[in-house]
């Protein structure tokens, strides 16, 4: 059967008809649309749509109008926002329907339905727009090379995601673990006197170090994180962006150290006295401590943690402002009492106010080394006045602070169950 025998076709949503040219619906952004360009029959068509009229060549959805009204404005200029007093969850369902997935929602959306997500516990699966082997057949071209890219990209960047994402993480984890003890254990004086080797000949990439099990360990360390960090960028949807990520410039600080040593060894030789130094290769080899940072990836703690930091900049700054002003005033203030009065005792621990920084920031986060104290009772009433201020100027902001790190755990954790649903989804199939 011929269907869209006219220029145009109309679809009506919930009662709102909107025409479209049949050339647009090839490649309508919206898949459950842009499936009605590849039926063939009347019942390819009534799989997709409700109904469907031959003469007037309409498409009838018996949806929310208002909902799609909003989706067809992310259609025309990118951007999908919730409609004004409707249930972030049926709005959710709506976008599903057509195709849509919260990704698609502007960030504060985002964050909205992923809370009243977690809330009501409610979780939703996207339909398969080609299902069975007729659907497999009809897809466009490169669409499998798409997924299997997709697929590449969830496996190395979302360890919940699959079977093969969950053994990447594990074996990267153990890499990071080896890696790490490796690094502590060659510190040791017992692993170095055997060898009965200095501190500087310990940094060095010698040909004989590469040969020693510790130098064919971090090798092999090495190559597991570079080789993880290309396949990671190779199969990213933007290049600049997997660069500008923070977790991708750790690593990058994490790997290159090596390499620099490795080349510096190569080009300037084994005995000059660069290399006798051998400050510049402790530095960048001490430099694969950020290593650690990368269980980020696979601990929903170290992502709140980052994510947290990340959204509460602002609280961050305020606190810091808050506690500059507090040094500023009480430093001045207890050098003054301490040493600058001629009280008969001079405490020479106050001698300026730089050194006086240093106990009024041990003094305000309550942590009083006891190094260096007022001696006078002025000061000591300062002192009191100071650690109190401490504690109130630090509580304020913290709050602020600890409310986003909630709400940042619930966040993430939602998304991770979301990726778990998906690893149970492969085990049953």
């Amino acid at each position: 059967m011929n269907f869209g025998r006219g220029p145009s076709v109309v679809l009506n949503v919930g009662g709102t008809r909107y025409s479209f040219s049949r050339e647009v619906l090839k490649d309508f952004p919206l898949r459950r649309v842009s499936r009605l360009h590849g039926c063939l029959s009347e019942q390819d068509v009534l799989e997709v749509c409700d109904d469907y009229d031959r003469e007037r060549n309409e498409y009838f959805f018996d949806r929310h109008s208002e909902a799609f009204g909003f989706i067809m404005l992310y259609v025309r200029h990118g951007h999908l926002r919730f409609v004004p007093h409707m249930c972030e969850l049926s709005f959710y369902n709506e976008m599903i329907y057509w195709g849509l997935e919260g990704s698609h929602l502007d960030y504060c959306c985002q964050r909205r339905l992923d809370d009243r997500m977690s809330e009501t516990c409610t979780y939703y699966a996207a339909e398969e727009p080609n299902g069975g082997p007729e659907g497999k057949s009809r897809r466009p071209p490169g669409a499998e090379g798409r997924k299997w890219l997709e697929r590449m990209r969830r496996t190395f960047e979302e360890p919940t995601s699959s079977v093969a994402a969950q053994v990447l993480a594990t074996v990267s984890i153990l890499f990071v673990i080896v890696s790490m003890v490796v690094l502590c254990a060659s510190t040791l004086p017992e692993w170095r006197a055997p060898e009965n080797r200095s501190v500087e000949e310990q940094s060095r990439y010698t040909a004989e170090s590469v040969r020693e099990p510790s130098g064919i360990i971090e090798a092999i360390c090495i190559g597991w994180f570079t080789a993880e960090c290309i396949v990671r960028f190779i199969v990213s949807k933007n290049k600049c962006e997997f660069v500008r990520r923070p977790l991708n410039i750790i690593d990058l600080l994490a790997i290159t150290p090596y390499y620099i040593s490795v080349l510096m060894t190569v080009f300037t030789g084994e005995n000059s006295q660069l290399q006798r130094a051998g400050v510049t290769l402790r530095v960048l080899r001490m430099m694969r401590i950020f290593w650690v940072i990368k269980l980020a990836r696979h601990f929903i703690g170290l992502q709140t943690l980052g994510l947290t930091l990340k959204r509460c900049y602002r609280e961050m700054v305020m606190l810091l402002v808050f506690i500059c002003v507090a040094m500023a005033i009480f430093s001045a203030l207890s050098q003054l009492l301490e040493n600058g009065l001629d009280l008969g005792t001079k405490n020479k621990d106050y001698a300026s106010i730089p050194a006086a920084c240093w106990w009024v920031i041990i003094s305000m986060t309550t942590v009083g080394y006891g190094d260096m104290c007022p001696i006078t009772v002025p000061g000591r009433i300062l002192g009191g006045i100071c650690v109190v201020s401490g504690i109130v100027l630090l509580a304020l902001p913290i709050t602020f602070i600890y409310h986003s790190f909630v709400q940042c755990y619930h966040e993430l954790k939602f998304r991770s169950a979301r990726y778990s649903r998906s690893l149970s989804a492969e085990f049953l199939n």
